[in-house]
């Protein structure tokens, strides 16, 4: 993610992002297409970790990995405080598609706040929000980005603004698929999240998107801690408050955990290198290269946006979540790639039938 928090070319790709997103909020979401049908797990899978896989090489690799570094008898074994997993979060673990869902967020929160703002109807970026003029939006340029998120970000402490995002992500719908946010996870990864911390790994999200963005509702939707969330943040301030302590947020970036950053991010918070490497696109490369590198034995994956129909289809000229470089490294170091077209029976928990 990179609301200034993800992919170097932000700038073009908010511009590319919110000029598609216009047209197609315009439509209504009956002109989607057809959800997948829904699917049922056969009686006999349901013992398997990764019931929402397809039988493939990518499934099998996930499988033989960890049976055989948590074998005791094996070369490969790998002890449990070395069981380090970290995943993207935007595009690995939930979609990111046609702009990344924090920036849905910033623009809500403007549309929120205007009441008590009415010069923003003569002042942009802010009035080109409030008139849905998302051309004039992309004229604003990084200088006009960034004040959206600082203005809806900041100012507040940590707890008003984890109750806002909170109170957001439990309500607020995807313009295209007409499902809030958090029911656009990916359910194959949540099952791979599961299986990993059966078998002892300690399961971190390290993301261009926002921590504290993040930290409200992630624990409850991926099981992973808020203190297991590596993010981009802003500047914080401890404010005694007469007595009654907060930290309040800053108008001002301090870390940026996207490309260098995730590896960064990673020996900053957590310490150790992962053994266990996912992402889906080049923000992601210098991440799963930090993984390459750990003299354990270490897996690698890369999700691929190829299923049009029940997801997107998207990889190396798209304007969000480019897979290029990315690509290119995983197929020439034999890195796993799961297709999710061809790998995963259904994508978004919706599809099941309980």
């Amino acid at each position: 993610m990179k609301i200034h928090f993800k992919k170097s070319l932000f700038f073009y790709a908010f511009t590319c992002a919110l000029c598609t997103t216009c047209l197609f909020i315009s439509c209504s979401v009956d002109k989607e297409k057809k959800e997948s049908e829904a699917y049922t797990l056969p009686d006999e899978k349901k013992s398997d970790p990764l019931p929402s896989w397809n039988e493939s090489e990518t499934k099998q690799a996930i499988i033989s990995y960890v049976d055989e570094v948590t074998d005791t008898s094996n070369p490969d074994f790998i002890e449990i405080a070395d069981r380090i997993a970290t995943f993207d979060n935007d595009g690995t673990l939930w979609s990111e598609q046609p702009i990344y869902f924090q920036l849905f967020f910033a623009i809500d929160r403007v549309k929120a706040m205007a009441t008590d703002h009415p010069e923003w109807k003569r002042e942009q970026p802010y009035k080109a929000i409030l008139e849905n003029d998302m051309a004039s939006l992309s004229q604003q340029g990084m200088k006009g980005i960034m004040k959206i998120i600082m203005t809806t970000h900041a100012g507040m402490t940590e707890k008003e603004f984890g109750t806002i995002v909170h109170d957001w992500i439990s309500s607020a719908r995807h313009p295209l698929k007409d499902k809030k946010y958090t029911e656009l996870v990916f359910q194959p990864m949540l099952e791979l999240l599961e299986y990993l911390r059966a078998n002892d790994f300690k399961t971190f999200i390290v993301s261009g998107g926002g921590i504290d963005f993040m930290r409200p509702w992630a624990e409850d939707v991926y099981g992973i801690p808020k203190d297991q969330i590596v993010g981009s943040s802003g500047k914080v301030k401890y404010d005694n408050n007469n007595g009654n302590p907060v930290v309040r947020k800053l108008p001002e970036m301090d870390f940026i955990d996207d490309k260098e950053g995730k590896p960064e991010g990673i020996q900053k918070y957590i310490g150790r290198k992962p053994v266990f490497a996912a992402g889906n696109s080049d923000g992601d490369l210098q991440m799963l290269r930090w993984a390459d590198s750990n003299e354990l034995k270490s897996f690698k994956l890369y999700v691929h946006h190829t299923d049009s129909v029940r997801e997107w289809a998207y990889d190396r000229n798209s304007h969000i979540g480019k897979f290029d470089k990315g690509l290119d490294e995983a197929r020439q170091k034999g890195w796993v790639i799961a297709d999710m077209k061809q790998d995963w029976k259904v994508i978004f928990p919706f599809e099941l039938i309980q």
